[in-house]
């Protein structure tokens, strides 16, 4: 066993247990939790009114029966909406039988749109240690807007100043530096995650935007860049990479030290890393 391998990872359930479950919904996170995720992922979108709610799109057309862009709902018109029928739709004449899912959740909050204050309620109601990485998007008309609602939100479950950032329960990423900046200039002991979907000439060699110390690079870039990882590595820096489900990737990313591997597919991850 290499140096690597005996390298504990995190495993991080991306939008939930999004292969189980409709993404970003109660069903879900609480299926991860379950699953014994270490860390849940969400992205956070800001409503007309003010209210942060975990949706990955700038618009709400591909996960619910509803259309239109987040920034111009408020909460109570997504609220209406059903954010859980969508994932076996047309699909279902398939399958000899209906999913288990279909038939688990009795609540329509389970997959009603899920805001991020419910979202953190559930994880300080799990009983353990569960981190949260959240994902800033942030169209232009509400720049930093995102950013001040998701720290005073974090104020209120006490999680916005950890006393070093290896204490944190929470992470902040967004492939925006300016938004990462926003975060660490308000709450500098807050990690922060730089995404990046392809890598950027003048990152080659290992540098991260100023203050920031891990990195989130696509697993494509993992794939086509290796020798970049142990750039990072050598800097001193984490990485966490997106979105991870196929095996032979989960083992690169072991191999290669990966400090957090964000899946779809959190239970089989933890599995064949013998957890």
């Amino acid at each position: 066993m290499t140096h690597a391998r005996q390298h504990r990872t995190q495993v991080v359930a991306h939008r939930g247990a999004s292969e189980d479950a409709p993404e970003h919904t109660l069903a879900a996170y609480k299926k991860a939790i379950e699953d014994g995720a270490d860390a849940l992922e969400c992205d956070v979108r800001l409503t007309a009114d003010g209210h942060l709610v975990c949706v990955h799109d700038r618009r709400i057309n591909r996960t619910s029966n509803g259309r239109g862009a987040v920034s111009a709902l408020e909460l109570a018109d997504l609220a209406a909406l059903d954010f859980g029928s969508w994932k076996y739709r047309g699909s279902l004449h398939h399958r000899d039988e209906e999913p288990d899912w279909v038939h688990r959740p009795e609540d329509p909050a389970e997959t009603s749109v899920l805001t991020l204050e419910r979202l953190l309620a559930l994880i300080a109601d799990s009983g353990r240690r569960v981190e949260l990485a959240i994902e800033t998007k942030h169209p232009t008309r509400w720049a930093g807007q995102v950013e001040e609602r998701l720290l005073l939100l974090l104020k209120r479950f006490g999680l916005d100043a950890p006393a070093s950032p290896e204490e944190s329960a929470v992470r902040v990423m967004s492939f925006s530096a300016r938004s990462l900046h926003r975060v660490r200039a308000a709450s500098p002991t807050l990690p922060i995650v730089y995404l990046m979907q392809f890598l950027s000439p003048r990152l080659r060699d290992g540098r991260l935007p100023a203050g920031v110390r891990i990195a989130g690079p696509s697993m494509r870039i993992v794939r086509n860049h290796p020798l970049y990882i142990e750039r990072l590595k050598r800097a001193g820096h984490q990485v966490h990479v997106w979105t991870v489900n196929e095996t032979a990737d989960v083992d690169l990313c072991v191999d290669l030290g990966i400090d957090a591997i964000i899946t779809n597919r959190p239970r089989a991850v933890l599995e064949q890393l013998g957890r």
